[in-house]
């Protein structure tokens, strides 16, 4: 097992957390709801950041940024896609968005998941609690698992009887919890004491696993809603999880860092190890993505480069592929559908990359339209996004820190000049 390397042997990555700012962001323009003039000051939660790593101290070895391939070109890319709908909400920021079976769900500052129609995006109900600003959305099967402020999930089952309609089936941790840990003096059973920040779902194993700023994830059992194990995953806030089909954890930090976790079965009361340290060149990982069999690993970090890692089919080792440039602030959000990969930014903007044989990308479209960061994307394949016949495409959700809920249709056209991402040893020296 390779352990990670201390800390204290780079540099001191700076405080990424925005506690008391104040922030307004002007509106964008809504198709379904009139612009408000009287909106209050909202505040940032603390996960998010707009530093970006220009101001990171780096190793004279390394080069402060990739050495790129190839120009892109933002004004052609962004003529492969239009925006289908644009709704203001009237909840405050959008801080996360999760899409199966049709329907959008998105969470705000308000205590409402709104649950959307696809492909008319229409709202077609709400999950409302006592507990406000939902900062984590999850989807499996029947279920959405909702995490807010107050660092408790709420669950809802989904039913398709004549309508859809969801009922409210369990709070996790359980009343009560916290304290029965507290006496019998185990943490196996106690909330998360910090903001919860991402949400991620073992389907094969019935476990989900919640990251927290407490820089923990922990491991619920889905039968019950017990938690069965405390990862003590890495020194600094962990801010986004994944996990692929094989059951294998990625988790990201504030340490500048990913790391690969595999559960043993055998191992007793602490069943997930360590296995590898993925490092991102000193900036911190803000939001992780997984192709949907588990061959590429996606890393957005504050620097604006998304990093990503090739999984090799007879080693099953992580092998650094490159970065994907073009964001000029932090990488907040990261979603992908079949062979396109879409990040959201600070910069408040997305782009749409598709993935090509040996691992290369190219940048097919720029979005832009939102006056706040872009906290939260989804995506879906060719089947929502197809405008004409025979032609690939795909349809992307963007929800933004100006509340602001943004539809877009992109295509990939077979015509698109694409401009190839920098291979890996203009940014890592591979040995």
């Amino acid at each position: 097992m390779e352990t990670p390397s201390s800390l204290d042997d780079g540099p001191p990555n700076p405080s990424f957390d925005l506690r008391g700012r104040t922030l307004k962001f002007p509106r964008s323009a809504s198709s379904k709801e009139a612009p408000r003039s009287d909106l209050p000051a909202v505040s940032l939660p603390p996960r998010l950041s707009f530093a970006t790593a220009a101001s990171l101290p780096l190793h004279h070895s390394q080069p402060s940024t990739p050495r790129l391939s190839s120009k892109l070109d933002p004004d052609a890319a962004s003529s492969t896609c239009r925006c289908v709908s644009s709704v203001l909400k009237k909840d405050g920021q959008i801080l996360c968005i999760a899409s199966a079976n049709g329907l959008v769900y998105t969470g705000s500052q308000s205590n409402a998941v709104g649950v959307w129609k696809m492909p008319e995006f229409t709202e077609c109900g709400q999950l409302k609690t006592r507990a406000s600003m939902v900062v984590a959305l999850q989807v499996s099967n029947d279920r959405v698992y909702a995490a807010y402020a107050d660092c408790k999930i709420r669950v809802w089952r989904r039913t398709w009887e004549g309508a859809v309609k969801h009922v409210r089936i369990a709070t996790v941790p359980a009343a009560g919890s916290f304290l029965r840990g507290y006496i019998t003096g185990h943490d196996k059973t106690s909330k998360h004491l910090a903001p919860i920040s991402s949400l991620a779902i073992n389907t094969a194993d019935d476990i989900l696993y919640s990251a927290s700023l407490d820089k923990t994830v922990k491991v619920w059992r889905i039968t019950d809603f017990k938690c069965i194990e405390t990862i003590l995953a890495h020194p600094d806030p962990v801010n986004a999880i994944a996990v692929a089909d094989d059951g294998v954890l990625y988790t990201a930090s504030d340490d500048a860092t990913v790391r690969v976790w595999r559960r043993n079965f055998c191992s007793g009361s602490r069943p997930h190890s360590l296995t590898v340290t993925l490092p991102t060149k000193h900036s911190p990982v803000k939001a992780l993505a997984l192709t949907s069999d588990g061959g590429v690993l996606y890393a957005g970090c504050t620097d604006g480069y998304v990093h990503y890692w090739l999984k090799g089919w007879f080693s099953g080792q992580l092998q650094y592929g490159g970065a994907l440039p073009g964001h000029t602030h932090a990488v907040l959000c990261l979603a992908g559908a079949g062979p396109y990969v879409v990040t959201g930014s600070a910069d408040s903007m997305s782009r749409v990359w598709v993935r090509e044989a040996g691992g290369f990308h190219s940048c097919i479209a720029v979005l832009k339209g939102h006056r706040g960061p872009v906290r939260c994307v989804t995506a879906f394949s060719d089947r929502l996004a197809s405008d004409d016949a025979g032609e690939e495409g795909c349809t992307v959700c963007t929800g933004s820190l100006d509340g602001v809920l943004k539809v877009w249709r992109v295509r990939n056209a077979a015509t698109q000049t694409h401009d190839s991402a920098p291979n890996a040893r203009d940014y890592f020296e591979l040995t």
